[in-house]
């Protein structure tokens, strides 16, 4: 007997709407921005209805099943052939991101991290297919887990962490992705699936 939904254990962070003072950092946190009913009713709807799967990335001198499932969506003649349509609730939710900063977004790169033992490494997003010092948008579903922030090149500026929370909108601008690297580590705790949704502005110029 099932006692209790995944969405009954989410919790919306309390922040509101906050910015971060660091040099080269252009970081906006917004949580509560989908209000928790829902954001529970978009968890179950992307959890099950999303076309997930898992992918390979170089690692070393090996290759290796990334830690975690993707899903890839946007407009064909710019996100590519690899790209799946736009469903309508990733339409419903580019829409509330787009009202929101005032940008635009032609696809949106989807992660699932299951359980603590899904993570990404530090890293910063590729340039040759969103451009140098892009938008991007990010919204979280589902488990709170912590994003952390370092500098590329000065040591001396102190690391970032945020608690990403259920219906947390955290937007990544101007030389952010240029002069920091982001990642989410893995977990020894118990953790419920996490997803998040990156809207991004691609052009296939940059993709050819």
């Amino acid at each position: 007997m099932i006692l209790f939904n995944d969405t009954d254990m989410f919790t919306t962070g309390t922040e509101g709407k906050k910015t971060f003072d660091l040099p080269d950092l252009e970081l906006m946190q917004y949580d509560g921005f989908i209000p928790k009913e829902e954001a529970d009713y978009y968890y179950n709807i992307l959890l099950h209805n999303t076309e997930w799967h898992e992918y390979q990335m170089p690692m070393y001198d090996k290759v290796v099943t990334a830690p975690r499932m993707i899903a890839w969506y946007g407009e064909q003649e710019e996100a590519g052939e690899s790209a799946l349509p736009w469903t309508p609730v990733l339409s419903e939710l580019r829409e509330k991101v787009q009202q929101e900063t005032g940008l635009e977004f032609n696809a949106v790169l989807l992660n699932l991290y299951r359980n603590g033992n899904d993570s990404v490494a530090w890293h910063s997003d590729k340039e040759h297919k969103i451009g140098r010092n892009p938008n991007i948008a990010s919204v979280t579903f589902g488990q709170t887990r912590p994003f952390r922030f370092r500098h590329k090149f000065d040591k001396v500026v102190p690391h970032l962490e945020i608690p990403l929370h259920h219906g947390t909108l955290l937007v990544m601008s101007a030389t952010t992705n240029t002069f920091w690297e982001h990642h989410i580590p893995k977990s020894a705790k118990e953790m419920l699936p996490r997803i998040n949704l990156t809207f991004r502005q691609v052009k296939r110029s940059i993709l050819k």
